[in-house]
């Protein structure tokens, strides 16, 4: 990625997003473009319009950590905005040069023993990489994202099951927020690892593929993936409305394990218990 590129269209889609109302300062004069003017972060954050104009420029290299926080600050950035904006911030320094990724394999293979301790999981868990590909699952978790598995050619992934396999519309009720948070997701493992070359060249296939992915690609938002509830339509056994929880591996910090569970009792728990037996029965049979 072009740092100074991505720190440029990150600030200053972030400045777009920030009303006068919002940062709680007057609306003067007509505004031609959305948000808040570079003056107006600037005095906001405490520095100087040319300072400011600099950073949006993308040179943040040398950048204190104050200033960084400045202006967080005045882009009222949440958490997952501002660990974008650090990571920016230490590529421009070159530390990502000193520590530089592991270059990541373009397949992941599954430990024996991971498999063995997600097939011991009742509810759906399911592995993923930062490149949104379905590493492995639970049988539970096969049956529940088996559109995924059938359309897929090679290894599942989510963001070309997304984007460009009409299923999805279907099997997520709301798509516009599965695909909001599909992309925040890509966007921000991207900034964590901008040397995957693997994620490059799924946001470059994407990107062409896809005027939806692209419009959502130049937003820059940016997410942590951890816990709430999600929505599905399975094909099978109807609307399920899900809790989960993702946590990152020890062992494999690029994989993450995500549990989904329905609240006890509810009409989810019954389209669960309804899954798992059709999964005995006649669910495919997906390789690990």
């Amino acid at each position: 990625m072009d740092n100074r590129a991505e720190v440029r269209d990150f600030l200053t889609t972030r400045r777009a997003k920030i009303s006068p109302e919002r940062a709680g300062i007057p609306a003067v004069g007509q505004r031609r473009v959305p948000g808040l003017r570079r003056s107006e972060v600037a005095a906001l954050a405490g520095m100087s319009v040319e300072y400011y104009a600099k950073l949006e420029r993308g040179q943040l290299a040398g950048v204190s950590a104050g200033v960084l926080d400045a202006i967080a600050r005045a882009l009222q950035l949440d958490t997952a905005e501002r660990a974008h904006l650090l990571r920016l911030a230490h590529a421009a320094n070159g530390s990502d040069n000193l520590i530089r990724p592991v270059r990541r394999p373009r397949q992941w293979t599954v430990r024996p023993s991971l498999q063995w301790s997600l097939d011991t999981i009742t509810s759906p868990a399911i592995l993923a990489n930062n490149r949104q590909d379905l590493v492995a699952a639970n049988h539970l978790g096969r049956a529940m994202y088996s559109d995924i598995y059938a359309s897929a050619e090679g290894a599942p992934n989510f963001g070309r099951f997304t984007f460009l396999d009409s299923a999805a519309h279907h099997f997520y009720p709301d798509w516009n927020l599965a695909a909001e948070m599909l992309v925040a997701n890509l966007r921000t493992a991207a900034g964590k690892d901008p040397h995957d070359k693997g994620l490059h060249d799924l946001v470059g296939e994407l990107s062409t593929r896809s005027d939806d992915f692209r419009r959502r690609w130049g937003a820059h938002n940016v997410r942590i993936h951890g816990t709430g509830v999600k929505t599905f339509h399975h094909h099978v056994v109807g609307h399920l409305e899900l809790a989960y929880e993702s946590m990152d591996l020890r062992a494999d910090p690029d994989l993450t394990l995500t549990i989904y569970a329905a609240e006890p009792a509810s009409p989810s728990a019954q389209a669960l218990a309804l899954l798992a037996s059709w999964a005995a029965t006649s669910a495919p049979s997906q390789t690990h």
